[in-house]
């Protein structure tokens, strides 16, 4: 066995590196290495200035190499002798290089390349790191290695998730029928709810309808016994006009007493009520966006007017006759009793909730942080154009104000009023809160953040913005 490795190591040392066939014409170049006249001269053809080994990379200064005889008769020797090459080595003798049709021996580690002994002379090549196959392999072998744990680590994670995806299926599954049966479920209720619904409103309206008809019959009986009297004292006056002066002037006095006090009943007139209905909590909408989207508002006390009184929770505000020694701020109101809060929204939704009770004058809604603070003589309301969406009462006058001015005439009078922001579909809504009515909506397009706003108006009584657990 020792005597086949020692005879397959001098047949490779009888070969070429570049064509890895038996030398023919061996030289030597000034690194020692030995290769083909014809290899060496074909790697050096197109170089001027240097002239690398192809096996070492080592730089010869000049094209020259010396011819070596006896490695020569060496090589003939080595030719004489069978020995079979391994089946790696045949393997590897079927891979050349398209380009060059020469023996692949050579791993750029730049570019992950195989390349043949012309190959690393190239332009592409040239100052590349270029390792012996024999090296490379090795190295990128063990390199390979410490991937292969943790890639079977990610398979497995991999795996996992698959696993978990597939369940998810089925829980998407289940989910989605509980669903549609509470759904069903809801929707049957909501119509045993309206057929209920339906048949007490349509009996009211019969009641109304009898008892509108009986109210009309007696004012018809009442009419007809009007003019029963009117006939009968027309014929009576009919009778006494054609009778002596002394008989017609008997008893006229009690005729003219009877027309005189001879009334004639009024007219019944009716009007039918408006019947409607109110959808239970569960169905509201806005009972929906209240649980999604309330948030916690506070009072920024740095933009406050200085006639305003913040409490230190900074959930109320009201006004005061005197005016308070203040710090300025750029941001503070100087214009009229209003104030913001701290927080600007510019993306997503927002719901919060503000209690102005029996308030004779407040202005509630959102602006934008350039809307004017220190112009004088000019009510800030009518610069609608400055970037405020909100709702204002004075006295029993109710008005929403944004590019134009809305009167809104409320079924029930608000002590709370909630506000909806959607900065994604531009709208800002103001809901009733005592009757759960939308007041008004506004629709616009909005650029940057917007801040909750807050008006006061000039009486004493406080605004209070409600915590979330207010409105539960």
């Amino acid at each position: 066995m020792e005597f086949v490795t020692a005879l397959a190591d001098f047949q490779a040392g009888a070969s070429c590196p570049i064509c890895s066939d038996y030398l023919k014409d061996p030289v030597t170049i000034d690194c020692g290495h030995n290769f083909c006249r014809s290899c060496i001269s074909m790697s050096w053809k197109d170089l001027t200035d240097i002239f690398p080994c192809p096996f070492c990379r080592f730089c010869c200064l000049e094209r020259k190499f010396a011819s070596n005889l006896q490695l020569g008769n060496l090589t003939e020797i080595a030719k004489l002798l069978k020995i079979r090459r391994s089946k790696r080595k045949r393997q590897e003798e079927k891979f050349s290089c398209e380009k060059h049709n020469q023996v692949l021996t050579f791993f750029c580690q730049n570019d992950f390349e195989v390349l043949c002994s012309q190959c690393i002379f190239s332009g592409d090549h040239r100052n590349h790191c270029v390792w012996p196959i024999e090296r490379a392999a090795p190295y990128h072998r063990e390199r390979l290695e410490y991937c292969i744990e943790p890639w079977k680590e990610r398979v497995e994670q991999v795996e996992k998730v698959i696993t978990m995806q597939t369940r998810k299926s089925l829980e998407l599954k289940k989910k989605v029928e509980y669903r549609r049966e509470e759904i069903k479920s809801e929707f049957e209720q909501l119509m045993l709810f309206l057929q209920n619904e339906r048949e007490t409103v349509l009996q009211q309206l019969q009641d109304e309808e009898m008892d509108i008809l009986t109210k009309l019959n007696e004012n018809l009986n009442n009419f007809s016994g009007h003019v029963s009297t009117l006939k009968y004292l027309l014929k009576e006056i009919e009778s006494k006009y054609v009778k002596s002066e002394l008989e017609f002037l008997t008893d006229i006095g009690s005729i003219y007493h009877r027309c005189k006090s001879l009334k004639a009943p009024e007219p019944f007139s009716f009007q039918l009520k408006e019947y409607g209905y109110h959808l239970p909590p569960q169905y509201s909408g806005l009972n929906k966006i209240i649980k999604r989207f309330q948030v916690d508002v506070f009072l920024d006390p740095e933009t406050a007017h200085s006639k305003l009184t913040v409490s230190d929770d900074r959930k109320t505000v009201h006004y005061g006759p005197r005016r308070q020694n203040l710090r300025r701020n750029p941001r503070r109101f100087y214009l009229g009793p209003a104030i913001l809060g701290s927080e600007g929204y510019n993306s997503g939704r927002q719901y919060w909730e503000v209690e102005v009770k029996d308030k004779f004058e407040w202005v509630l809604g959102v602006c934008k942080d350039s809307i004017p603070r220190r112009r004088k003589r000019q009510d800030p309301l009518i610069l609608l154009q400055d970037g405020l969406w909100c709702i204002k009462r004075f006295g029993q006058s109710y008005v929403a104000l944004g590019s134009k001015k809305i009167y809104l005439v409320p079924k029930v009078i608000p002590s709370k009023i909630g506000i909806f922001l959607d900065c994604d579909l531009g709208q800002v809504s103001f809901y009733n809160l005592n009757d759960r009515s939308l007041l008004y909506i506004f629709d616009d397009y909005f650029t940057g953040a917007l801040w909750p706003y807050f008006n006061t108006g000039t009486d004493s009584k406080p605004l209070k913005i409600c915590t979330v657990t207010d409105s539960e």
